[in-house]
């Protein structure tokens, strides 16, 4: 309601377990991916492996932060908190294990665009970073971040949901919040490289800051205005988007 962004100062215990389910999934993530180089397209993988780990990819990036919304919607819940917490949570998930079937799509396509000539990669990937830089810039972006970043409307809206579907509703309500905040910067791993975790560590700071810094609204600016400035310097240094020309981890 104020504007300011909701801060982990007082986190419930429930909301700490999305902390360590997010570091679960990057253990994970480290062990079975560490050391590979960026794999374009869909890293071999048929649509329901795809899904299983695009679930898990985007859980080790988003629940951190989304760990203080979880703390301030336990704060409204009195009975059967944990429970309730974890239906809350996998309703979160399941917005965006939705979201991998079009990402299974794109990742489809861009996959291809990596086998054609490397001029054809680049302009590729120059579109992808335009993408980004041009939706970070949107009003749509900033209504988005907004209810991230300040979400006691949400919690009163919630709050009035009746049953016992209030959890989950609150799940999936928030999640395509979250999902319309931060679409643009998953797709930036297409460019990158699947499961490049350099890049993945560097985009769970970025949405990390955005939702939860003071001058959050400040860094999804920054962050548009140097996707932009990406698009034009990748046709001269097509290493920085190795996911799509082949330039291997030296983009990173």
């Amino acid at each position: 309601m104020t504007g300011r962004p909701v801060t982990v100062g007082r986190a419930t215990g429930p909301a700490g377990l999305l902390l360590v389910a997010a570091a679960a999934a990057w253990v994970w993530m480290v062990t079975r991916w560490g050391g590979m180089a960026p794999m374009p397209g869909t890293m071999g993988l048929g649509l329901p492996a795809f899904l299983a780990v695009w679930t898990l990819m985007t859980a080790a990036m988003m629940l951190p932060a989304t760990a203080p919304v979880a703390a301030l919607y336990a704060r409204t819940i009195t009975v059967r908190r944990g429970p309730r917490m974890v239906v809350f949570t996998i309703a979160y998930l399941l917005v965006w294990a939705a979201a991998g079937l079009p990402a299974y799509g794109l990742a489809v396509g861009l996959g291809r665009a990596a086998d054609l000539p490397a001029v054809a990669g680049t302009a590729v990937a120059a579109a992808v970073f335009a993408v980004n830089g041009v939706y970070q810039l949107t009003p749509l972006k900033d209504r988005c971040l907004a209810r991230c970043r300040s979400p006691i409307g949400l919690m009163l809206r919630y709050a009035s949901y009746p049953g016992s579907a209030r959890d989950l509703r609150a799940g999936v309500h928030h999640g395509g919040f979250c999902l319309g905040c931060c679409w643009s910067l998953m797709v930036l791993l297409a460019a990158f490289g699947a499961m490049n975790l350099w890049a993945m560590a560097a985009l769970t700071a970025v949405i990390t800051a955005e939702k939860l810094a003071p001058v959050g609204h400040l860094v999804a600016r920054v962050v548009g205005v140097t996707s932009i400035a990406l698009a034009a310097a990748v046709f001269w240094v097509p290493a920085l988007a190795p996911g799509l020309t082949g330039g291997g981890t030296a983009g990173m």
